[in-house]
């Protein structure tokens, strides 16, 4: 049995240094969907629920375990003189994979996709129905089975030295993919935890955010792994990610910066999505030899035919503009071998892949 009821997908100890004077009671936050600020509002019970990850004592005692240990690793990176170390910088990925897979927002996506693949089979009733706690269950083995997964991206901390601070959600672990979004050659596709051109970004402080990319395809110029941000356009372009991922709430230190968060989300809000997948249908045409040609069909028509294959498609937004500090790497590369997994990075090739992986350039196309 879980020691404790109220439990908490985006954790205290991370939104502690959003919280006011630091403190962890109070946090200030703006709601989307009203857009309506609402100052210091209880910390316990934001980003939480009962029982959020069921009732297992060992999972929830591997989860303290990890938040204890970025608890310790947070107090040297906010201090002053900071180095970011080897450990610290695997912890960081670890921590933002985790981070990304518990939201409940992460969980509802799941449970909506679930249920549409179950649609469009045709099957009805609550017998492949999924719960939150089953969808969080489901990617806790996720994460474990995937925890290095982004170990090869490099890491860095972005020190804000503006006016305007770094602000968070409670859907703060944002995956995106600027070589995906612009390249002609994956616009229109779905990237992933293993796709060239990764870009992660977890806001750790209103002063220092976490970033993530693939060295092979971008350039961010630091100084021991930490870039100095003076012009307040790379913040706000930092910031969106935030308001372009969230569910509901905006978590932001000072009340005084509410007019800002309300206009920033205002000029963001044309690049949200209201849906974040896609299903594309296919139906068995005929036989070609030892081959069956399938054609894509409206989903209504699903139902009506024996075999159906069904594409489940992840839709990403894109941001109004991308913070210069991310500029592309001269003669940079990526993988590819012409099938669905698309374009990935040098650590995920499939040695024994065929058709094999080949090395083609970045930029072009």
């Amino acid at each position: 049995m879980a020691s404790n009821k109220n439990q908490h997908f985006v954790p205290r100890c991370y939104l502690r240094p959003f919280t006011v004077d630091e403190a962890g009671v109070a946090i200030n936050l703006y709601n989307i969907d009203r857009r309506r600020f609402i100052r210091m509002a209880p910390v316990k019970n934001q980003c939480s629920g009962n029982y959020f990850y069921g009732r297992n004592r060992f999972l929830e005692e591997d989860i303290q375990n990890l938040e204890i240990e970025y608890s310790t690793a947070l107090r040297l990176i906010i201090s002053p003189g900071y180095m970011l170390t080897n450990q610290h910088k695997r912890l960081l990925g670890k921590f933002w994979l985790f981070q990304h897979l518990r939201t409940e927002e992460a969980s509802r996506r799941a449970i909506v996709m679930n249920e549409g693949m179950w649609q469009a089979t045709g099957i009805s009733g609550t017998t492949f129905r999924m719960e939150i706690r089953e969808a969080v269950q489901m990617s806790m083995e996720i994460f474990v089975k995937t925890m290095d997964i982004v170990s090869d991206l490099q890491m860095c901390l972005i020190r804000n030295r503006t006016q305007i601070p770094f602000i968070t959600s409670d859907d703060p672990a944002v995956l995106t993919n600027r070589w995906y979004l612009q390249n002609p050659r994956g616009i229109g596709r779905s990237f992933g935890f293993m796709s060239a051109g990764a870009i992660i970004l977890l806001p750790i402080s209103p002063s220092i955010l976490c970033l993530g990319y693939d060295r092979d395809v971008y350039n961010v110029p630091h100084r021991n792994l930490w870039c100095d941000v003076r012009d307040p356009s790379e913040v706000k372009a930092l910031n969106q990610h935030q308001f372009l991922n969230c569910r509901a709430n905006i978590f932001v230190q000072n009340p005084d910066d509410s007019d800002m968060v309300h206009e920033c989300f205002l000029d963001t809000l044309p690049f949200r999505i209201s849906q974040r997948y896609r299903y594309n249908y296919a139906v068995r045409d005929r036989s070609e030899g030892d081959y069956e040609r399938f054609i894509s069909v409206d989903p209504t028509e699903v139902k009506n035919h024996g075999e159906a294959i069904v594409h489940l498609q992840t839709l990403h937004p894109s941001p109004a503009a991308w913070p210069r500090l991310l500029s592309w790497k001269k003669k940079g590369f990526i993988f590819y071998n012409g099938t669905g997994v698309g374009y990935v990075r040098r650590k995920h090739i499939i040695v024994d892949s065929s058709p094999p992986f080949r090395k083609e350039r970045a930029r072009g196309n």
